[in-house]
């Protein structure tokens, strides 16, 4: 693709081109890191990026800078550069849509595999792909355009919209419901049991979960990612919401729209989660607890009580980020805080 062509395209994309210099109308075949870029190759600086990225602008390889506006610093820089340079708004965006024409996804052949066992009436639209030895149960409906690819395992009574992909060996368990453009890979485990038992007498009683998951449009779920169905009712996942890999979201959990999870999150059964909220790796929720609208919880933190919206939390128990940023700078003197504590209870009990 020439630099011209992906001007052209970058004009009708999401990223908001500003400005653009040619020097030389090269072929791009492949993108890179700022850190690695050679000839021939594209790379980007985001507009959050340290100082020491900022610097390689300078000296990289690279044909063609993605590089962010509004900032005079690099403005004045790239006047000197021997490079071709693009300005955008949003200069990650702009790479992503360069991504995703340098890269196109490979067409899944459409039809049915051979080894293939699919269940009695089930309703295939036009245009899906079925892979090999995958299992499709009784009485499932799979959308026009979906690609389910090798060793997937569909149980029975299934509602898979269009346009989906779901990566090999993944399961999905009897009711769940998916929407339209949603993204499940490898591994993953869509409405397995939720863990349901009650303590008694004579030992546990396990509580039957015939509850159901429901994944809403455009949902992304992780490698090893597993989400319960509830004893009644629904575990639902709303549209937008991207989930890393091993992940566990339990048995009755909401959330909104737009959300974002990194990888081994874990939520308790019966947690409510707002729109548009983002969870760091490792994250853990306690059971039947209120997250609000926009909510940041930073990596490790442990939430045991409701957060209100717009919140940002770290820590465990997980308290305001910058209270937590406070403390955190005062642990490694908890020693000589102690010492001179003692010291003031000696001179007291004088």
């Amino acid at each position: 693709m020439l630099i011209s062509e992906l001007v052209e395209k970058l004009k009708q994309g999401q990223s908001g081109l500003v400005d653009f210099k040619i020097k030389n109308d090269l072929i791009i075949l492949s993108a890179a890191s700022l850190e690695k870029a050679q000839n021939n190759q594209i790379t980007y600086l985001d507009k959050n990026s340290p100082l020491n990225l900022r610097k390689l602008i300078q000296t990289t390889k690279a044909s063609v800078l993605l590089l962010p506006s509004n900032e005079n610093n690099i403005l004045e820089a790239i006047q000197k550069l021997s490079c071709n340079w693009i300005i955008l708004k949003d200069p990650k965006i702009a790479f992503a849509e360069t991504l995703e024409l340098l890269y196109p996804s490979e067409i899944e052949k459409e039809g049915i595999h051979k080894t293939a066992v699919i269940g009695e009436n089930v309703k295939i639209a036009p245009g899906v792909s079925i892979g090999a030895n995958v299992y499709i149960g009784d009485n499932t409906e799979i959308g026009a355009e979906t690609i389910i690819h090798p060793g997937v395992v569909v149980y029975r009574k299934v509602n898979i919209g269009a346009r989906n992909i779901i990566h090999a060996n993944s399961v999905i368990h009897s009711g769940s419901r998916l929407g339209d453009e949603c993204v499940i890979n490898a591994n993953a485990v869509i409405g397995g049991e939720g863990f349901g038992f009650v303590p008694t007498s004579n030992g546990w009683k396990k509580m039957p979960q015939v509850g159901q998951v429901v994944l809403k449009n455009k949902v992304e779920i992780g490698s090893g990612t597993t989400i319960d169905r509830p004893s009644v009712g629904e575990t639902i996942i709303g549209e937008d919401t991207k989930i890393d890999n091993l992940v566990q979201i339990g048995h009755g959990v909401t959330t909104g729209k737009g959300c974002a999870m990194a990888a081994q999150v874990g939520i308790a059964g019966g947690v409510d989660i707002g729109n548009s909220v983002i969870l760091a790796g490792q994250v853990g929720i306690s059971n039947k607890v209120k997250v609000g609208d926009g909510v940041v919880a930073s990596s490790k933190s442990g939430i045991i009580s409701n957060v209100d919206a717009g919140k940002v939390v770290s820590g465990f128990p997980a308290i305001p980020n910058k209270v937590w940023l406070r403390c955190s700078a005062n642990f490694k003197k908890l020693p000589e805080i102690a010492k001179a504590i003692r010291e003031l209870d000696r001179k007291n009990s004088r």
